[in-house]
């Protein structure tokens, strides 16, 4: 496979994005990546915060009730009913919000990073108002030091909550919080012993949140008693903690790992993650620092990192509306897409999250993915049936959508194309749309179904047609 520039410059915009427009193509195409990706870290200095409720309001509004989702004392079930159902709207907001983000391009590389670390502290809270002040704090922290971005997700309400710290107390530790941010978030498996997870969860104790969502540190609560954690002895709290985990070299192998597998490929080259390792720990944990090497990288360019990776569901979903420009009309529809591919937004199957790759297509999954192009494209009538995973942020999706309603200019896609001949028309489609150039019998395949069409049904077939392969799946 010959790398051109444009693919590589697709491939950027792929891995630290979610794909680039025609225009995007025609801007960068003969730039350098270096250049490329320094436009992107530019524009990613634009923090947009994802706002469907006021937060200062919100506070105000839970202390002055002074009784939230995370205190239904009192209510009457037709009240707590109504609460939970609020509260899923305003959870579905935050998604299609996001969502619409992630494809208007703004501040690209932000949310791709943002989408990385929503993973990565994988939570599930049903209190809106955490929801959306969590990721905020992804969002500004996602492309600075990680030690920032640790400390703020260690104290974020909604993570504290999840992991059952608010249970923390000095007579009655709680080890889940300790154990998830060594297991997951940090050290990983196999680089702490049981007793650092209990020495830990002691300095944790008293770490909590206010029914305002607010981050509170309760000291009649705390265990402030000698600990011996990593080697290291000392009257901890839970900053110290994480001080000592970002002390040990494990730390940046482990994120260094899961940020090559994320980025670059599935199947790990221990020498480059060791050189990415020795980079993060050189400059404190610089996050930004670290995907500019990888994504400036001779070896990020390599024809065996191009057009191998399986698109998340919601990669897949932004994507096409990146490649396409498409318009959802109803954010149903958007929500119904993720739950039928198996990924939602704030709603991680487990303390894990996803767990991506190969896992992210089954025979059911695979099938719906490329039927979606059709779909959307000819707001068809839909005839399969999102997975029942218990969410009932999706009850009845199924029962209430019937088509997509999605639009999409297709007179102002097909001027980014200066031709009506179908060969040569395919042949552009096919080196802006997909990683890896298509087979002469594919092309002729795609050819023969689209014989006879022209102007917008032109290229609205083979563009369909593209869209639908396996091919369209990897990025």
């Amino acid at each position: 496979m010959k790398i051109n520039n444009q693919i590589k410059i697709e491939h950027l915009f792929q891995r630290a994005g979610f794909g680039a427009t025609p225009a995007q193509i025609r801007e960068f195409g003969e730039k350098s990546p270096e250049k490329a990706f320094k436009f992107l870290l530019k524009d990613a200095g634009k923090i947009i915060p994802l706002t469907v409720m006021d937060e200062e309001n919100e506070m105000i509004v839970r202390k002055k009730k002074l009784r939230t989702m995370l205190d239904m004392k009192g209510l009457s079930p037709d009240e707590i009913k109504e609460q939970l159902k609020e509260a899923r709207e305003k959870i579905t907001d935050l998604n299609f919000l996001w969502v619409k983000n992630m494809a208007s391009g703004e501040s690209m590389l932000r949310e791709k990073m943002t989408l990385f670390w929503h993973g990565h502290f994988a939570c599930r809270v049903r209190q809106p108002l955490v929801v959306q002040i969590q990721n905020n704090v992804i969002r500004k922290n996602a492309l600075g030091k990680f030690g920032d971005l640790l400390l703020a997700i260690s104290k974020d309400p909604a993570m504290l909550q999840f992991l059952n710290n608010q249970q923390n107390k000095k007579n009655s530790p709680n080890e889940n919080f300790a154990r998830e941010v060594m297991e997951l978030f940090t050290l990983g498996r196999g680089n702490y012993t049981e007793h650092d997870i209990k020495e830990a969860a002691r300095a944790f104790t008293g770490w909590g949140a206010n029914l305002q969502g607010e981050f509170v540190f309760r000291a009649n609560q705390h265990d402030d008693g000698e600990k011996i954690f990593q080697g290291k002895t000392g009257n901890f709290k839970g900053e110290d903690i994480l001080k000592i985990i970002l002390q040990n070299p494990q730390t940046a192998t482990f994120i260094s790992t899961k940020i090559y597998r994320y980025f670059v490929n599935e199947n790990v080259d221990n020498q480059i993650v060791e050189r990415m390792t020795k980079r993060f720990r050189s400059t404190d944990y610089d996050i930004a620092d670290l995907m500019e090497y990888v994504f400036t990288s001779d070896w990020f360019y390599r024809p065996e990192n191009i057009g191998t990776r399986i698109k998340s569901p919601i990669e897949l979903l932004v994507g096409l509306q990146r490649n396409f420009g498409i318009q959802f009309e109803k954010k149903q529809s958007v929500l119904f897409i993720q739950k039928s591919l198996g990924q939602i937004l704030f709603f991680p199957p487990n303390v894990a999250g996803w767990s991506g790759g190969k896992n992210w297509i089954d025979s059911s999954t695979l099938m719906t993915r490329m039927k979606l192009p059709e779909i959307i494209f000819k707001d068809s009538e839909i005839q399969f049936q999102p997975k029942d995973d218990g969410d009932v942020n999706t009850e009845n999706l199924s029962k209430r959508l019937k088509q997509m309603q999605a639009t999409i200019n297709w007179t102002a896609f097909q001027n980014n194309f200066s031709t009506q001949n179908p060969q040569e028309l395919l042949d552009k489609l096919d080196a802006y749309l997909l990683a890896r150039p298509l087979s002469t019998q594919q092309k002729n395949m795609i050819l023969s179904k689209s014989e006879g069409k022209m102007g917008i049904e032109l290229i609205q077939n083979l563009s369909q047609s593209i869209a639908s392969l396996p091919e369209y799946q990897l990025g």
